[in-house]
């Protein structure tokens, strides 16, 4: 008999460093698999092959097939941290704005800073016995801002159970969504305003009140340097503006659009549709250092009610926060 069927799970698996996820794997390590019929499984989905439970598909089994035994019951906390990843990983558009995670145990961080000027970006030859130049890095005045975003599952056991598991992933799904815009939103707010190290991004001016122009745009691919301008964040009304821009009408432009659905690339940048921000400015950024993003603990769920059947108002939380790496390395553009 493999391994797996053998385990024993139990809530005190949910504290452990990585969650249920890592126990598991600590007990059943995916690696032993390799070129079997279960390879590419992790150990979670084979606790979920092991008591016969389909999350998805038009077999999908419903909730109540989680609670036939108290160990298949211990999966469901996971079951829902999941289902509410992927719908944040769906909505997601932080990956096209972090240069780098953070994950860490408590509540409070700060994160690094290295601010050369003009005269330190200079890889200036060194002369023989003449002293190198010098990077200063050093801790942040200010911690980090944590924010909890999350939602509370209000439902009753007896309104779930018959429910298929495929129709309750949807409904995870968005409130996955729901955490991942208000993350956006955080990471806007840090971008254009600092994390409270007097680090607030530069403003630009249009040339023209209330109108971009692609001489706005070639400005600002100027005045990141050195720094590279790789993504363009702007609200709908910004966004209809610079796709307007004739320069971004050519036929190539429109069939790219038609054939993937991929917008107009300024200045090869990467264009984001972000109906969150406000409207009259857009952001330019050099997706590589300008933002770290800090996550407390990832998707969090109150695992005790929910293995023991008690959903009526469950908890679902994410903890992150948003630190500038590099002053500079964004800009905003303003009318």
């Amino acid at each position: 008999m493999a391994k797996f069927e053998n385990i024993t799970i139990e809530k005190g698996m949910y504290q452990t460093r990585g969650g249920l996820t890592a126990a598991l794997e600590q007990l059943d390590p995916s690696e032993n698999y390799a070129g079997t019929a279960l390879e590419g499984l992790d150990a979670f989905s084979r606790q979920l092959k092991r008591f016969n439970i389909h999350v998805s598909g038009r077999g999908s089994d419903t909730v109540e097939k989680f609670f036939q035994t108290a160990n298949s019951a211990a999966l469901f906390p996971e079951y829902i941290s999941r289902a509410v990843r992927q719908g944040m990983e769906r909505a997601d558009i932080l990956p096209n704005l972090v240069a780098t995670v953070t994950d860490i145990d408590g509540m409070d961080y700060r994160s690094i800073v290295s601010e050369p000027g003009n005269d330190d970006k200079e890889l200036k030859v060194v002369n023989e016995g003449a002293a190198i130049p010098q990077t200063t890095v050093k801790t942040r005045e200010n911690l980090v801002s944590l924010h909890k975003r999350g939602r509370m599952l209000v439902a009753s056991y007896e309104a779930l159970r018959f429910q298929r598991l495929d129709l309750f992933t949807v409904t995870l799904n968005q409130i996955g969504a729901y955490i991942a815009r208000a993350q956006l939103q955080d990471a806007i707010d840090v971008l254009i305003n600092g994390d409270g190290n007097n680090n607030a991004s530069p403003v630009d001016s249009t040339a023209q009140s209330g109108r971009i122009t692609y001489a706005d745009i070639v400005g600002l691919w100027a005045n990141m340097a050195p720094y590279e301008l790789n993504t363009i964040l702007a609200p709908t009304q910004e966004i209809q503006r610079i796709l307007n821009q004739p320069q971004f009408q050519d036929s190539e432009a429109g069939l790219t659009f038609h054939g993937t659905g991929n917008l107009a690339t300024p200045l090869g940048a990467k264009l984001l549709h972000v109906p969150e921000m406000p409207s009259g400015s857009f952001i330019g950024l050099d997706k590589n250092c300008a933002l770290e993003m800090v996550q407390a603990g990832g998707v969090m769920t109150d695992y005790d009610k929910l293995i023991d059947r008690q959903l009526e108002r469950a908890a679902i939380t994410c903890t992150a926060g948003f630190a500038k790496i590099f002053r500079d390395a964004a800009r905003v553009v303003t009318d």
